[in-house]
């Protein structure tokens, strides 16, 4: 049986992998979890499942649940996070922690020669270089578990690296992908947060809308596939069927096809390199869907992607500050404090503002996250 830690548990990604692991009793066990605020969201967890670890943010959380549930050993704050996953006894690693807070943890994993599954994309974004290097270093895998990640790490399932032409990730276009820029103009974080394909969380939803998320996933997958920016196309896919492709050098494409539930890849990633039946899973049906669409995003309207692009080029720091300021700017858009379009306003400025650091180390990593953080609340006069 494998052993799991999770991290991120009370979101979209971990508890479809609670769900996964529910339906394979007799192949996973979540030994440790990690959560964020949601306590209540942890008991009904723990009413489902049988864990033997905790985290929380807060140690007010912790000592909570510790005092109900005496049995577990609860934990809190980042050096929780690093224990549970860590443990002598997990086997994989599923990061499902939502922005920059997942980077150190799954670098101590690696360390700890854990396997990871990966719905962190931040962690390769911000830190790629370094994550690439201890992965071959600890000989851990790395396994994608974002839809499109996923799908070319199957496409490429027993074909040579070196044969990719290119990488097409297909996005949906997110809630916003049939207005015009100036039709954005005031637009809502109720309508924002109305993904029209999939069901995600709040900070990803809104990427989605800004195109920030396709953005984050071409830097991921540079890592990830070991390609050149120059090589990884974006094409708007409203119906998300084809989940993303590999196009190879004799013009041959291969991609992954299903319906829209991101229990498939996070199955995946923890079966690999064997398949699985996905219960309660639906088979797709192509003749109902009839057809499929597909166009090339325009760099002007969607501005994130091509500052995703810009600062993926650059390299060094500058994906760091990208990351940085679109988890500010995704925030305060959500509590109401910027429009819409500021987002990209105040990533860009960021960006224009950072000095570049060609090859930064973890702990200057850490330094220019605060600081693009800080840079955008004082832009809007929140410092």
């Amino acid at each position: 049986m494998k052993k799991i830690t999770v991290l991120g548990v009370t979101g979209s990604i971990g508890m479809q992998t609670v769900d996964v692991v529910m339906n394979h009793p007799e192949q996973f066990k979540i030994t440790a979890m990690a959560a964020g605020y949601n306590v209540a969201k942890v008991e009904e967890i723990l009413a489902m499942i049988d864990v033997e670890y905790i985290c929380m943010v807060k140690k007010e959380d912790a000592l909570y649940l510790q005092e109900k549930y005496p049995d577990l050993k609860v934990v809190y704050g980042e050096s929780g996070l690093i224990e549970i996953a860590t443990l002598p006894e997990i086997e994989i690693v599923l990061n499902a922690i939502v922005g920059f807070a997942g980077l150190v943890p799954t670098i101590e994993a690696i360390k700890a020669k854990k396997d990871i599954a990966l719905a962190n994309k931040e962690t390769l974004v911000v830190a790629g270089h370094i994550i690439t290097e201890l992965v071959k270093e600890y000989g851990v895998k790395l396994l994608p578990v974002d839809s499109e990640h996923s799908a070319i790490f199957q496409s490429l399932n027993g074909e040579e690296h070196n044969k990719i032409k290119k990488i097409i990730l297909t996005a949906s276009g997110g809630s916003f992908r049939d207005k015009q820029r100036d039709e954005l103009a005031g637009v809502t974080v109720k309508e924002a947060l109305n993904h029209p394909n999939w069901s995600m969380g709040a900070k990803i939803t809104i990427d989605s809308a800004t195109l920030f998320n396709k953005g984050l996933e071409v830097m991921e997958a540079k890592w990830l596939f070991d390609v050149d920016y120059d090589q990884i196309e974006v094409l708007i896919h409203p119906e998300s069927i084809i989940h993303s492709m590999v196009e190879f050098v004799d013009t041959s494409i291969i991609g992954q096809l299903g319906n829209p539930d991101m229990r498939l890849p996070i199955q995946y990633a923890l079966t690999y390199p064997e398949r699985d039946y996905l219960i309660g899973g639906e088979s797709l049906d192509l003749a109902k869907i009839a057809s499929l669409t597909f166009k090339k995003p325009d760099f002007e309207r969607f501005r994130a992607l091509a500052l995703a692009y810009q600062a993926g080029k650059s390299g060094g720091s500058m994906p760091c500050v990208l990351n940085g300021a679109n988890e500010q700017a995704n925030e305060l858009f959500r509590n109401g404090k910027i429009e819409f379009l500021e987002i990209e306003n105040l990533v860009e400025k960021a960006l224009n503002k950072h000095q570049l650091v060609k090859n930064p180390t973890l702990e200057q990593l850490i330094e220019i996250d605060a600081w693009a953080r800080n840079f955008v609340l004082k832009e809007i006069g929140e410092d």
